[in-house]
């Protein structure tokens, strides 16, 4: 069997830039002195006039692009997770979000899977964060074509967006040709009738791989890829919920006010299904290999598995 191709969305993030600038000349990047991590630096190696370094001060640098964007001008504003969405939050909600302006924030290394960095670093509050703030699109990808398409899907969006991407490789299972991506829309990636798993980011390969296992064991699982969590796919996950009956959500964030929370809120209103949220359960993250905290944390297909099993008893 052939090794399956593993990329970090950081480098999905860096390459869909690059390619989008050689076609709108409007486009601009800034950055807080993290071009090489963030991968905004295969932007600014081939359109160095377009790139801006704003250095250590993420909130001057969303202020700065909300200018840029009142200008007609379409920025791309990087960092980690968080600070794009934690030390920025005032700007972000005050210069973006209140005028409505034009400005897309690309964050990278969100989430446990930071590792070693530690919990100073590990964003698991972005998605609620931005959530909060009205008009915000608020998106994260599961893998390399998913992304790019993103970026795209972004940059011709009109008004803010907030994009999440991946410190770590993952597994690329998109196929490129015929691919589309639409903000908003989410996505079956296996049919099911027992139980609906919607996953977001890093967590849907992992949701897939559950599904795998599920079926061997007689479950009918359901995966949905839900890369859009604001605004939310409310008819996928209604549909869900009314054919399977029971839901599971899985993100690499906190179970408090992300994709778990979203999705808890439409059915709590609409169709009262029982939920269970897979995330950060409401502590903050530490030091170690990525892989190992995923497990840790229990987000992986295994622990998937476990609760899938228990919820259909």
């Amino acid at each position: 069997m052939a090794e399956v191709k593993k990329i970090a969305t950081r480098d999905s993030y860096g390459n869909a830039l690059k390619e989008l600038a050689a076609e709108h000349d409007d486009l601009i990047v800034f950055d807080a002195d993290l071009a090489g991590a963030t991968k905004t630096g295969i932007f600014k190696k081939a359109y160095p006039e377009r790139h801006f370094n704003c250095g250590i001060a993420e909130g001057n640098m969303m202020a700065v692009a909300a200018g840029a964007a009142a200008m007609g001008l379409v920025p791309f504003a990087s960092s980690f997770a968080m600070f794009a969405a934690g030390r920025a939050f005032e700007q972000v909600r005050n210069s973006i979000g209140y005028p409505h302006l034009n400005v897309k924030i690309g964050a990278t290394h969100g989430g446990i899977s930071v590792g070693e960095d530690g919990a100073s670093h590990q964003c698991c509050e972005d998605f609620a964060l931005m959530r909060s703030i009205p008009g915000m699109v608020v998106m994260c990808p599961s893998d390399d074509v998913e992304a790019r398409a993103m970026v795209k899907a972004a940059y011709a969006h009109q008004g803010p967006v907030y994009m999440r991407f991946g410190r770590s490789a993952v597994p690329v299972f998109h196929e490129e040709e015929g691919y589309t991506f639409e903000i908003g829309k989410g996505e079956v990636l296996q049919e099911g009738s027992d139980v609906a798993i919607i996953a977001t980011g890093l967590m849907v390969a992992e949701a897939v791989e559950a599904g795998k296992a599920l079926k061997e064991a007689g479950i009918s699982a359901r995966v949905i890829n839900m890369a859009t969590i604001k605004p939310l796919d409310e008819e996928l996950v209604l549909k869900a919920a009314r054919e399977c009956g029971k839901v599971i959500t899985c993100e690499e964030h906190s179970v408090l006010g992300g994709l778990g929370e979203a999705v808890c809120g439409l059915l709590s209103a609409k169709c009262p299904t029982p939920v269970y949220r897979i995330g950060v359960n409401d502590e903050f993250g530490h030091s170690g290999p990525a892989a190992a905290l995923l497990k840790q944390f229990g987000l992986c297909a295994e622990h998937i598995v476990e609760v899938a099993k228990d919820f259909c008893k």
